[in-house]
């Protein structure tokens, strides 16, 4: 997700082949099988990750939340305090633990109880604006924005206005440049908020028949009066400040082209592509939307994990739905998890494994049955190494199994709905939240049963055709820019 920098002596060096690739997928209403607004993706972090549901909270007036990175990030910052929101909202969000100077539990966004979808995804900034950097710098930063978005946010574009209203009074903690990619049930919005200090940010909607893949995130054509259209927002000085700095002429005639005079770089293989084959499928369903996720050309070992909503009116909060991979979905299955859920199963919680920090103590006594049991990131990676190594040979059957499984799953939601919803008609909501909580378990459980099979039977095969390998050298970590994945080998 993130692209790293470097200061030295004034000079910003971009560390090209040390980039992170989030991406995120919007798909409008009109373009859908059933009416719903589709957005997908998945964060790209080393660390662990693991599934939360945050429950909705009231604040006491006066309640404050910590911001912004420390002085251990590539480009240092400090904290600062602003005020909480006095109510915030129920969301499920998958979190993660490790980002240089960014304080845990980090996230990319998720899907809260008013069907507001949440994406967060690299968009580095142009070296002149990385290089002005206030030293330290304050504000909220990315994890910030997407967890108070989800907290906060009533639809997409209030999103938007909840991230700017704060850019513009606190300014922004940056990595070097990110985005933002929301939607609910009936529009999306891209926001791109830019490194520099200078509290620039532009969000473009996303309509009914746009199709958009943020790989990196991108807004191009910006109208000079943006700030008279119902399609765009931003900073006051989003036009201006360029002009300033001499990056564009206001009178050459030339239309602002956000990515070319504030952007770092331009689309990444295959952002370009998928979009076209998006346009030219047709009428998408949840199916295909889950499949575009899964894309073996962007899910792969730095994916940490994959995320589907189809957005529509589910009739009451508690009902509305996201799908989430433990880890990177090219070898994981997507799991149904309603809002209404009450609690995790403690294989798809947090665990140890490649959790900040733990490296270097032991477990405390009170995290011993959790870390007992078995943990789904780490199933699904085993599955991944060992699929990806002789990915011709094992990646069709592993997808078909996975396929197959959500197909099932897609298939009873139409039931789980009905059950549910005759629970919440009989005034048992009770019943009716042990019920959905009850389902995603048993869900992830048999997606773990499926893991494990497939894990059984590749790993016996791989020993006994192919042998287990021995590392040629001693070095663990990948170089610069080399991440495992499923695509076919040379």
């Amino acid at each position: 997700m993130k692209t790293r920098f470097t200061l030295c002596t004034g000079i910003v060096l971009l560390l090209s082949l040390d980039v992170w690739a989030s991406y995120a997928i919007y798909v409008g209403k009109n373009r859908t099988e059933d009416g719903s607004v589709m957005i997908g993706g998945s964060g790209d972090e080393v660390s662990s990750h693991w599934l939360e549901v945050v429950p909705a909270i009231d604040h006491p007036p006066g309640t404050t939340i910590t911001v912004g990175v420390t002085s251990e990030a590539n480009l240092p910052g400090e904290f600062i305090e602003i005020l909480q929101a006095p109510h915030t909202y129920r969301f499920l969000t998958m979190e993660y633990s490790d980002y240089l100077g960014f304080p845990p539990p980090l996230t990319n966004g998720g899907l809260n109880e008013n069907n507001v979808a949440g994406r967060d995804v690299w968009s580095p900034s142009r070296g002149e604006l990385v290089e002005m950097t206030p030293n330290p710098q304050t504000g909220p930063q990315y994890s910030d924005l997407s967890r108070i978005a989800m907290q906060r946010a009533r639809n997409a574009r209030e999103a938007v206005e909840i991230i700017g209203a704060l850019i513009d009074k606190h300014s922004y903690s940056t990595y070097g440049g990110n985005s933002h990619m929301f939607a609910d049930e009936n529009e999306g919005w891209v926001l791109i908020n830019y490194a520099g200090g200078q509290g620039l940010w532009i969000a473009e909607r996303l309509g009914p028949d746009d199709v958009r893949m943020s790989y990196p995130g991108y807004i191009h054509e910006v109208p000079l009066d943006f700030r008279h259209s119902d399609d765009f927002m931003g900073s006051a000085n989003f036009i201006s400040f360029a002009v300033e700095q001499g990056w564009f002429d206001p009178d050459s005639g030339n239309t602002f082209n956000a990515t070319d005079v504030y952007g770092g770089s331009g689309e990444r293989y295959p952002r370009n592509a998928m979009e076209q084959e998006l346009r030219d499928a047709g009428t998408i369903n949840l199916r295909m939307m889950m499949n575009a996720v899964r894309d073996p050309r962007i899910s792969m070992d730095s994916t940490g994990y994959g995320q589907v909503a189809a957005l529509q009116n589910n009739g009451r909060p508690e009902m509305n739905i996201l799908w989430v991979a433990p880890t990177g979905s090219v070898t994981a299955p997507f799991i149904p998890y309603r809002i209404g859920v009450q609690a995790i199963a403690p294989q798809f919680g947090k665990h140890r494994y490649l959790t900040k920090g733990e490296a270097s103590r032991f477990l405390d006594a009170d995290w011993q049955i959790r870390e007992a049991t078995q943990f789904a990131g780490r199933t699904f990676k085993r599955l991944m190494y060992y699929t990806c190594d002789r990915p011709e040979e094992f990646l069709p059957e592993v997808n078909a199994a996975l396929t197959a499984f959500e197909n099932r799953l897609i298939a009873e939601q139409e039931i789980v709905t009905d059950t549910a919803n005759v629970l919440f008609g009989q005034g048992r909501r009770d019943l009716a939240l042990d019920y959905l909580t009850r389902y995603s378990r048993v869900s992830g459980a048999e997606g773990l049963d499926l893991g494990n099979a497939l894990l059984a039977s590749i790993e016996a095969r791989t020993e006994a055709i192919y042998g287990l390998r021995e590392p040629a050298t001693s070095k663990m970590s990948a170089a610069a820019g080399e991440r495992i994945n499923c695509l076919p080998k040379d």
